[in-house]
């Protein structure tokens, strides 16, 4: 919109928290706000939450928060939160109700697809909520196991199995087998977990499981992972390639590993027709390789 474009001194919306009427305090100068606030440092204490470009139930969402992250809120109102997630640079509106002004450095990220909160250190008592990957927890303690063999990590008076955290210190090793984990996920537009996750949310929660913070969009993540590789291969497990609107993971050097609409869902198909789809069919080019340095 022209408009945006006027007060936005052609900056990404998605990444630069200002509105004509507000702005962050260190874009004073850099876009034509009315005003300039610090933020308020804000923690989720929901299992997700979403976050929209509008205070509007009714609109999509561009991505989503998970427990234990951090957000900037610049602005409340309506019980709507405006701010920025910094894990990524996000910029948008979730429900106030879904934050804590009670902020902690987390110790722990789930470290499996999906993990369960039980009211008792109980598998057989039911499930109250789940968590997903990359949630970030600080237990209040870790019970060792029961007769039933789980030992349990105590969460605000909840638990879950010990064995589905790591850490935050110690990183997966192979972000290709974090992702691989999602194989037949439902495909879902905005989505970061096994309920549901799209093309770039793969690869963003494979990486920051991997202790890897990545941006959130396709092609923001085209320009900023890694190094460039050659677009004719040969590629490599690990190569991230790139259409208009589109990225998957290369898990050998023939089989892309892809959240995509095409199927609905988490697929690994061979490279070759994934390209005579996207690229002969929708003449969509092959845009970008990425590839992480070697560790």
């Amino acid at each position: 919109m022209a408009e945006d474009a006027d007060f936005l001194r052609g900056a990404d919306r998605r990444l630069t928290p200002a509105r004509p009427d507000l702005a962050a305090a260190h874009l004073d100068g850099a876009v034509n706000s009315a005003r300039f606030a610090e933020a308020t440092r804000m923690q989720v204490k929901a299992a997700i939450i979403p976050l929209r470009p509008a205070p509007d139930t009714n609109i999509g969402v561009d991505t989503v928060l998970l427990y234990g992250e951090p957000f900037d809120v610049y602005d409340s109102a309506e019980g709507w939160a405006w701010g920025q997630a910094p894990r990524d640079g996000y910029v948008g509106y979730v429900p106030m109700a879904a934050l804590s002004a009670e902020v902690s450095e987390p110790s722990h990220a789930v470290a499996v697809p999906t993990t369960h909160l039980y009211p008792k250190p109980s598998m057989k008592t039911e499930p109250v909520a789940a968590l997903w990957m990359t949630s970030l927890v600080t237990p209040d303690a870790i019970h060792p196991a029961n007769s039933e063999g789980v030992a349990f990590a105590e969460v605000a008076g909840l638990f879950l199995p010990a064995g589905h955290l790591e850490p935050v210190a110690k990183p997966a090793a192979d972000f290709v087998a974090v992702a691989e984990t999602f194989l037949h996920a439902p495909y879902v537009w905005g989505g970061k977990t096994a309920a549901g996750i799209d093309c770039s949310g793969l690869v963003q929660v494979a990486l920051s499981r991997s202790g890897v913070d990545v941006m959130r969009d396709s092609d923001m993540q085209s320009t900023t992972i890694g190094q460039e590789a050659g677009h004719d291969g040969p590629f490599a497990r690990g190569d991230m390639l790139f259409w208009p609107g589109h990225v998957g993971i290369m898990s050998d050097e023939a089989t892309l590993l892809h959240a995509t609409a095409y199927s609905m869902q988490v697929m690994a198909e061979p490279l070759a027709e994934t390209r005579a789809r996207i690229e002969g069919t929708l003449g969509l080019p092959l845009s970008a390789v990425r590839r992480l340095p070697a560790s």
